[in-house]
């Protein structure tokens, strides 16, 4: 694990990740908040595109809580089947929609504590849709972020929650809104797990990572 950037450093990476990525936005396709959650709940342990392929006729008969009940798990799965584990995610995603309904008047909450406690909605979840949809600066750590954070020192820690806190702490305040979408992108096309493509990275001046590809 490399140890933490200086302040200035890390500003200047997200300086000229900003520069790159001017407005970074997630790749995850929905219409409302309601589908970006289920987007997201689904998205576990499978990729944006793949989710994407499926959810797109799905939202096309089922954007609320309402309809997907109507829908039923059946009919779900059938949309939802090239998905890892949809048979768990299918149960997940009715349940979370009757609680909408039952506990919010159909609306997606914008506490994370409210959202974390749906069923298939872990803190990860939660954080995404804060931010995408809430705009609330909140850092959503999956793969791709806890192997940039750790590799470059922008955000070292040992586990997801401690590379959040890292990010919260030591990314300037600018910054804070996008950081995450920076990070994930970075992490999922250039700075990838296997073979990184450090010849391309535009912070490799100030990376810690000590295997570069140059």
């Amino acid at each position: 694990m490399a140890s933490q950037l200086p302040f200035h450093a890390v500003k200047e990476c997200f300086r000229r990740f900003q520069e790159v990525r001017p407005e970074p936005r997630g790749e995850l396709e929905h219409v409302n908040a309601y589908t970006l959650l289920v987007a997201v709940a689904l998205s576990a342990q499978a990729t944006d595109k793949g989710v994407n392929k499926a959810t797109g006729p799905l939202f096309k008969i089922a954007d609320t809580p309402q309809k997907m009940l109507a829908l039923g798990e059946e009919r779900l799965i059938e949309h939802i089947r090239t998905i890892g584990l949809y048979r768990n995610k299918a149960k997940n995603v009715l349940r979370l929609s009757r609680i909408l309904i039952e506990e919010y008047g159909g609306e997606v909450p914008s506490s994370r504590a409210a959202l974390s406690s749906l069923p298939g909605v872990g803190r990860k979840t939660a954080n995404v849709v804060l931010n995408m949809w809430w705009r609330h600066p909140a850092q959503a750590v999956d793969t791709h972020i806890f192997r940039v954070g750790n590799r470059t020192g922008i955000a070292p820690g040992k586990d997801v929650v401690a590379v959040e806190r890292a990010i919260e702490d030591n990314v300037p305040v600018e910054y804070a809104l996008h950081a995450h979408h920076w990070l994930i992108l970075h992490g999922r096309y250039t700075c990838v797990a296997r073979k990184p493509k450090c010849g391309d990275c535009p912070i490799s001046d100030f990376c810690q990572f000590e295997e570069k590809t140059l």
